[in-house]
């Protein structure tokens, strides 16, 4: 048999407790002591001073440096030097399969790509081959991670651990002066 409860069923019980119902919305309700204990984050924090201070503090004024978007991100200056030293290094038998690519291979294999694709890719309509290509390869996580890593030295990563990463990848990235070495996701993600 379970225990008796204490107090039985009167008002005074009932009032220091409040029973769960699921229809209803349970609240708690608001205490002096509970309002004493939260912080006013509005008001400004007044320090001791000495009597002969003025009884009401000034405010501090926090120096804000403004946001340059013409300077690089630190990720950004990491990839850039990661992708000039993959560059800097001799041309490999990839490199060179690469640099003979056509445009005309790059549009059939993204045709192929888009193939196997049950539906259109319609954001990205507005975007070029090339852009397209990479950003297919940052999203492919079969070559592993892209925050952090310079696309070339990912593919090149990719190829040494033989997980046969398309070598249009790597012409768009061989012959291209401009293309942007920092993944799109990793842009999105910083």
């Amino acid at each position: 048999m379970p225990p008796r409860r204490r107090g039985g069923n009167t008002a005074s019980s009932r009032a220091a407790q409040s029973t769960l119902s699921f229809g209803a919305r349970v609240t708690k309700p608001a205490t002096p002591s509970a309002n004493l204990k939260a912080k006013n984050l509005d008001s400004p924090v007044s320090l001791p001073t000495d009597k002969s201070a003025s009884a009401t503090p000034e405010p501090q004024q926090v120096p804000v440096t403004p946001v340059e978007p013409s300077q690089p991100h630190v990720a950004e200056l990491v990839v850039r030097q990661q992708a000039a030293a993959e560059i800097q290094a001799p041309l490999s038998m990839e490199d060179k399969r690469a640099m003979n690519l056509s445009r005309q291979d790059l549009q059939r294999y993204w045709e192929k790509e888009e193939q196997s694709r049950k539906a259109p890719r319609v954001h990205q309509q507005s975007l070029d081959l090339e852009e397209k290509i990479l950003r297919h390869f940052d999203l492919s996580s079969q070559y592993g991670p892209c925050i952090g890593i310079a696309r070339l030295k990912r593919w090149r990563r990719a190829n040494m651990l033989n997980l046969n990463p398309p070598i249009e990848v790597l012409a768009v990235l061989l012959t291209e002066k401009d293309v942007k070495q920092r993944a799109n996701m990793d842009d999105l993600l910083s």
